[in-house]
């Protein structure tokens, strides 16, 4: 039986010296940036919101319907998650398009007056042990009650990222070292971006208790 080992993260972060102050500008530069810009401001978003994810998940959402106050548009862009596998590509072209579209209909350029501009970053995320080790389901439900919730982050955010089929390194272990083939398939289903990183937690707790009293 393999052990698993918890590990956690922490991301260095680095401004890319453009910034956009309306959505014209917020589009074309989405389209040049490197991509590792729009990996931060989508996928990591969640490593920067541990308790409350919020109606607007990622950094381009949430600029736009805060502080240009086009709560329309934040709305469409708040719908594009890194779920189905979609590739950063996928997503960039997603939000370029919607952007677009958006522009096109209402023939006009919503710009920050009294909010702030949109400052593009990028991150590096680099793991971190915790020590953290287990070899079975009741000490896999104990160890995540308790690790850092960069290690939750890690586990399923980053996992998907890497090459493990876009799968989370939660399910791939508890199938293939567990034989837990049903709780690792209603972990894949779950729908990450949807949960903070500690209600994420919650949700994956009470898949492994009821897995156990089964």
């Amino acid at each position: 039986m393999t052990e698993f080992h918890f590990t956690g993260c922490i991301e260095i972060k680095e401004l890319l010296g453009k910034k956009a102050n309306d959505e014209r500008e917020l589009l074309e530069l989405i389209e040049e940036v490197p991509i590792d810009s729009i990996y931060y401001h989508t996928h990591s978003y969640f490593l920067r919101h541990f308790y409350i994810a919020g109606p607007y998940p990622n950094d381009f959402a949430n600029w736009v319907a805060i502080q240009v106050r086009d709560r329309v548009l934040g709305e469409k862009l708040a719908s594009v998650t890194p779920m189905h596998n979609k590739s950063l590509e996928d997503i960039r072209i997603e939000l370029v398009d919607i952007i677009d579209d958006h522009l096109f209909d209402i023939k006009f350029v919503p710009a920050v007056v009294y909010g702030q501009p949109f400052y593009f970053m990028k991150s590096t995320i680099i793991e971190v042990p915790t020590g953290i080790v287990v070899k079975s389901l009741s000490e896999f439900t104990a160890a995540l009650k308790i690790v850092d919730a960069s290690a939750i982050y890690n586990h399923i955010f980053e996992a998907r990222m890497r090459d493990r089929l876009g799968k989370t390194d939660f399910s791939i272990w508890l199938e293939s070292s567990l034989g837990l083939k049903g709780l690792a398939d209603k972990i894949e289903v779950l729908d990450s971006y949807m949960y903070s990183l500690e209600s994420l937690r919650e949700k994956l707790l009470q898949l492994s208790l009821a897995e156990a009293k089964e």
